[in-house]
């Protein structure tokens, strides 16, 4: 791979890798299957990038291939009767001392694990917005109106408190 795509991609990975990775943790929960997954989000910005024609900012068309990847995936695993084990390892976590990152770990595992449970539709708008997109730019990516954006969100959050209260009075 050389040349102006490859240079683009690079560039677009060195921005927004991190967040491709995330993203496919909602589509992916196995370590080994969201490894796969983010392989084929990355091959198909790379065959995408040259149609291309800046009707979006590249961050939008970018997680909007990823999106759709991630539905072609999950979708896969479901026709083949396939649905992988979660991945129990923590994710990493930011802050220095031992306890701090055990109760971040714990925390983010938490919040992984009720994001899981959420309708797909939620689940997505709530992985965009933790990425920093607006509701705009979310309803670019998943094809639905900003006011679509805003309720599925509105409700995302009702239900992910719900279950985080729920898990915390257990």
């Amino acid at each position: 791979m050389s040349g102006p795509t490859a240079e683009r991609l690079e560039a677009l990975l060195a921005e927004h890798g991190e967040a491709l990775w995330r993203l496919a943790g909602g589509y992916a929960a196995h370590r080994a299957d969201r490894e796969d997954l983010y392989q084929d989000i990355v091959l198909a910005v790379w065959q995408a990038l040259p149609r291309f024609r800046g009707e979006s900012s590249e961050r939008t068309f970018v997680f909007r291939v990823a999106h759709n990847r991630g539905l072609t995936h999950r979708q896969r695993r479901r026709r083949i009767g396939w649905e992988p084990l979660d991945d129990d390892s923590p994710l990493p976590a930011m802050t220095p001392t031992p306890l701090a990152r055990a109760v971040e770990a714990d925390a983010r595992r938490r919040l992984h694990d009720a994001l899981r449970t959420l309708p797909a539709g939620h689940r997505q708008v709530v992985m965009l917005t933790l990425e920093g997109l607006s509701q705009r730019e979310i309803g670019d990516v998943l094809g639905i109106s900003e006011g679509n954006v805003a309720v599925r969100l509105h409700r995302a959050r009702k239900r992910l408190a719900a279950l985080l209260d729920k898990e915390e009075e257990s």
